[in-house]
């Protein structure tokens, strides 16, 4: 935690936003009965796009400060060979502009939750490849007022390995909830929800469907339907939405 803050550090600590979906990765010897592949009817990442990084030597926020000059984003990528308390881990820088387009296209959280190539190379413009890892992102800063992406920090991703990932909630049916045509409003309390996730089935987002859903209703966490491979690591009983309002409206239509 201390070299990450000084990697990232800023004159003054409230210019940063922090963003991260606290995954940690646990070697688990999995249930020989779970199916880790993905199951129809649950959503599928694309295919992993490759992000391309070049090694650092050196950490420090002179250092940190010369390769934002320079067009790259100090990174680290963690090795997570003890589990839960980050393992080895290893320097190097991605470029700015490839970042900052992910984040843009994907959204913080979409990008927290997906899986990437990491190519690392001796230059960006090399042929040579040094390592080519699968990893997630695990957390990103950025500058409060300019949004520029200060740091980027991965944790590798093997197969054998499961993932702490908050994963986004997409919210569906909107248009038919009989709640919301009558007058009510959605109060969305969670956009992401935390699961343990077999690396090889972790999921870009999950479906939350409120197509039934009345006025006064509501969704928990243990009413979403996700992979039985994945396991919630928060209450099952935590709300996830609501539709907020009464039938009053409704009541007086029918006087």
């Amino acid at each position: 935690m201390l070299l990450h803050r000084k990697l990232c550090q800023t004159r003054a600590h409230h210019h940063l936003r922090y963003f991260s979906q606290s995954a940690a990765a646990v070697i688990h010897p999995y249930d020989p009965e779970t199916q880790l592949t993905y199951l129809p009817g649950f959503p599928r990442p694309d295919p992993c796009e490759t992000i391309t990084a070049i090694l650092r030597s050196e950490s420090g926020k002179s250092i940190c400060a010369k390769e934002r000059k320079a067009g790259r984003v100090p990174s680290i990528v963690f090795e997570q060979k003890d589990g839960q308390h980050g393992g080895n881990k290893r320097l190097n820088s991605v470029q700015t502009k490839q970042i900052k387009k992910l984040v843009a296209h994907l959204g913080t959280s979409f990008f927290l939750s997906r899986l990437f190539d990491l190519q690392v190379k001796p230059g960006f413009d090399s042929t040579e490849i040094i390592e080519h890892v699968r990893v997630l992102p695990r957390k990103l800063h950025m500058h409060v007022a300019t949004e520029a992406i200060l740091n980027v920090t991965f944790i590798r991703a093997p197969s054998d390995a499961l993932l702490k990932v908050d994963v986004p909630l997409v919210y569906r049916g909107e248009d038919v909830s009989p709640g919301l045509r009558k007058g009510a409003y959605l109060n969305i309390i969670k956009k992401t929800v935390r699961y343990l996730c077999p690396t090889d089935i972790i999921p870009p987002y999950i479906d939350v469907d409120l197509s039934d859903l009345d006025a006064g209703e509501k969704l928990i966490m243990g009413d979403i339907k996700v992979h039985p491979g994945l396991r919630l690591i928060q209450s099952k009983d935590e709300p996830v939405v609501k539709i907020m309002g009464s039938r009053v409206s409704e009541q007086k239509k029918a006087k």
